[in-house]
C-alpha cells in the first residue's frame, strides 16, 4: 500500500533488509514478550532457539551483535512465587532471582553455534558518567574482539525508581551508542509504529518510514503498549530511535513473535518501521566532542606528537610535554601545539595525576611509572578530533 501521508515520505520496502544487511555492528533489543510465555512465565525456548540461529547467521556474515535482553523480572516472579507488583522492592527481588535464569536460556540457546555469552547489568549511572561510559565501552569492545555475545540488561536489583531507566529500549540505545553501533533493531509484539492504536482503531495505517522524529509522529504512538509483560510501549521505542538517530544508528522496529524473527527480516516477510540515522555513529560521536564537551583541562604536546595527531595517530605519552588542571579520566581535554594553539580535543584515558607521571615515557614503561598497565594512548585516535 502506498504512503499517503505527506509528513511521512516513502522507501524502497526493502529498506529494513538493506539496513541489516550493510550493517557493521547491531545492537538486538528482545523484549519481554518476546523471552517470556505470557501464559506460564517461563522462557520460550524453542522461540529463542531460532533467534539464536539468526544471530548465528549474522556473526558468520562478519557483523558483531551485541543483545540486550528483557525478561528476568517475569522469569523471577515466577521463582519466587510473586505476583506482580509495583512495589520496587518486589521488582529488584524478582530481577534478582531471573537474572540467572535468564542468562541460563541465552546460553543454552547459543551453544549449539558454540557462541560465548557475557553478562553486562547497566544502570542510568553506568551510561551517564564518563568514567562509567567508558568502562563499559572498554569492556563490550573487549568482548566482541573475543567473539562474545555481550547480553546487557538493567540493573533492575539494585536501581531505584529515580535512577532506572524503567524498560530496556532506551538502555539498548544507550548500549548501541557505547560501541557506535550502525543499526539498532528493537524486536517486541508490534511490527512497527502506526497513525493510531491498531488494537484500537481499525483504520490504523502502518508508518514504514520516519526520516524525523516530530511531534506528529510521537503523537501517533500514543500509549500503545504490548500485551503486558514488558514495561515498554511504541513512545519508548522512539525515545530509543531518537537516542539512536542523534549519534548516527538507524533503528528497526520490528515485531519479533515468530520464528526466525532477524531472518524474516532479512528476507523482507514482515512489516517494519526504519527510523534513518542522521550520519554516521563515528561522526556524530567527533562532533559531540569538539561541540560539545567543556574541556576540562589542557595537554602541551612536541612537534612530533602534532605530526602524528596529523598523520592519524593516537596521542602517546612519549610526545606529552606538559598538563594542565586538575581532571578525571573520561573528561574532553584540549591538545596544544609547543606554541600553545590548539590543535586537538579528546577523551582523555588518565587523570592528571597519572597524566604528569607518565610524561615523555614510552607506552612500554606506563606500568613501571604507575605500578599497572593502563592504555597505551592518552588520547586514543578514535576519542579524538582535530581542530
Amino acid at each position: 500500500m502506498a504512503n499517503t501521508n505527506p509528513v511521512l515520505p516513502d522507501i524502497d520496502a526493502a529498506a529494513p533488509a538493506a539496513l541489516l544487511s550493510a550493517a557493521r555492528r547491531v545492537t538486538i533489543k528482545v523484549g519481554s514478550s518476546l523471552i517470556v510465555d505470557a501464559s506460564s512465565d517461563g522462557v520460550r525456548r524453542d522461540w529463542l532457539a531460532t533467534l539464536a540461529a539468526d544471530i548465528s547467521d549474522l556473526r558468520r556474515a562478519g557483523k558483531q551483535v551485541v543483545a540486550v535482553s528483557s525478561g528476568a523480572v517475569a522469569l523471577g516472579r515466577r521463582r519466587l512465587d510473586l505476583k506482580k507488583s509495583a512495589r520496587l522492592s518486589h521488582k529488584q527481588a524478582a530481577a534478582a532471582a531471573g537474572q540467572p535464569l535468564l542468562m541460563q536460556a541465552w546460553e543454552q540457546a547459543l551453544a549449539p553455534y558454540s557462541i560465548a555469552t557475557a553478562q553486562l547489568l547497566l544502570t542510568i549511572d553506568d551510561t551517564e558518567s564518563r568514567r562509567r561510559w567508558l568502562n563499559g565501552r572498554a569492556t563490550m569492545e573487549v568482548l566482541l574482539g573475543s567473539g562474545v555475545l555481550p547480553v546487557i540488561n538493567e540493573n533492575d536489583s539494585v536501581a531505584t525508581e529515580e535512577l532506572r531507566y524503567g524498560d530496556n529500549d532506551r538502555l539498548s540505545a544507550r548500549a548501541a551508542q557505547m560501541v557506535q553501533c550502525d543499526l539498532l533493531m528493537l524486536l517486541s509484539d508490534v511490527d512497527g509504529l502506526y497513525t493510531a492504536n491498531p488494537m484500537h482503531d481499525p483504520d490504523a495505517s502502518h508508518v514504514p518510514h520516519i526520516a524525523a522524529i516530530t511531534d506528529d509522529i510521537e503523537r501517533y504512538a500514543g500509549d500503545a503498549d504490548g500485551d503486558g509483560v514488558g514495561s515498554g510501549g511504541m513512545r519508548t521505542k522512539l525515545a530509543a530511535a531518537r537516542i539512536a538517530q542523534g549519534f548516527g544508528c538507524a533503528t528497526i522496529i520490528a515485531s519479533g513473535r515468530s520464528d526466525h524473527p532477524l531472518r524474516s527480516i532479512a528476507h523482507n516477510k514482515v512489516r517494519a518501521t526504519v527510523v534513518d540515522a542522521a550520519g554516521t555513529p563515528a561522526r556524530a560521536y567527533k562532533q559531540w566532542i569538539a561541540g560539545t564537551l567543556v574541556p576540562a583541562g589542557a595537554l602541551t604536546v612536541d612537534d612530533g606528537a602534532v605530526a602524528a595527531l596529523r598523520g592519524g595517530s593516537s596521542l602517546l605519552p612519549a610526545g606529552v610535554r606538559g598538563v594542565d588542571g586538575r581532571f578525571e579520566r573520561g573528561v574532553c581535554l584540549r591538545v596544544l601545539d609547543p606554541a600553545g594553539r590548539e590543535v586537538a580535543r579528546g577523551i582523555t584515558a588518565y587523570d592528571s595525576v597519572e597524566t604528569a607521571s607518565i610524561l615523555g615515557c614510552a607506552s612500554a614503561d606506563i606500568g613501571t611509572r604507575l605500578g599497572y598497565n593502563g592504555p597505551d594512548e592518552v588520547i586514543h585516535r578514535d576519542d579524538m578530533v582535530l581542530l
